[in-house]
C-alpha cells in the first residue's frame, strides 16, 4: 500500500530560495521542515538535503543537488494553481515569471477567461488559471 505520493524538485543550490518564494507568494503556505547537510558532507555544509513545505496546501518536497545531472525541469511537469481573482492571477503572473519565460501569454484560451504559463527563474512551470 502506498502511504503518499509528493510533488519532488531537485535543485542544485536553489531549493530554499525557491520554496521561501512560493511559500511567500502563494496563501495557505509554509516551510515545514528543512534538513541540511552537515560539516561532514556529503554535500557542501548547510545545502538542503530535504525540505518539506506546503504550496496552496498542497505538500511539496525539494532538495539541493550537489552533483551535476543532464537534465533539469520540462514544462511537462508543471504547477496547476486556480486563482480567485484577476488581480491574483496577475499578481502571481508577475512574480513567477520574474527572471523566468512566458510559455503562454495571459489570455483567454476559451478554456479559461484568464491562463497564464510561465516557467520561473527557477525553471519550475506554472499553469495559472482563473476559471
Amino acid at each position: 500500500m502506498v502511504a503518499s505520493v509528493q510533488t519532488f524538485l531537485m535543485f542544485e543550490g536553489k531549493a530554499e530560495e525557491a520554496l521561501s518564494l512560493y511559500v511567500s507568494l502563494i496563501p495557505n503556505s509554509e516551510i515545514i521542515s528543512i534538513n541540511r547537510h552537515g560539516a561532514e558532507g556529503p554535500g557542501p555544509e548547510g545545502s538542503v538535503i530535504t525540505m518539506t513545505a506546503t504550496i496552496g496546501g498542497q505538500s511539496v518536497m525539494a532538495s539541493d543537488s550537489f552533483v551535476k545531472h543532464a537534465f533539469t525541469f520540462t514544462p511537462s511537469m508543471s504547477l496547476f494553481v486556480t486563482c480567485e481573482s484577476n488581480e491574483e492571477l496577475e499578481r502571481l503572473s508577475a512574480a513567477l515569471r520574474e527572471g523566468g519565460s512566458v510559455l503562454m501569454p495571459l489570455d483567454n484560451y476559451g478554456f479559461s477567461r484568464r491562463f497564464t504559463w510561465v516557467s520561473d527563474r527557477f525553471g519550475v512551470s506554472w499553469q495559472l488559471n482563473l476559471p
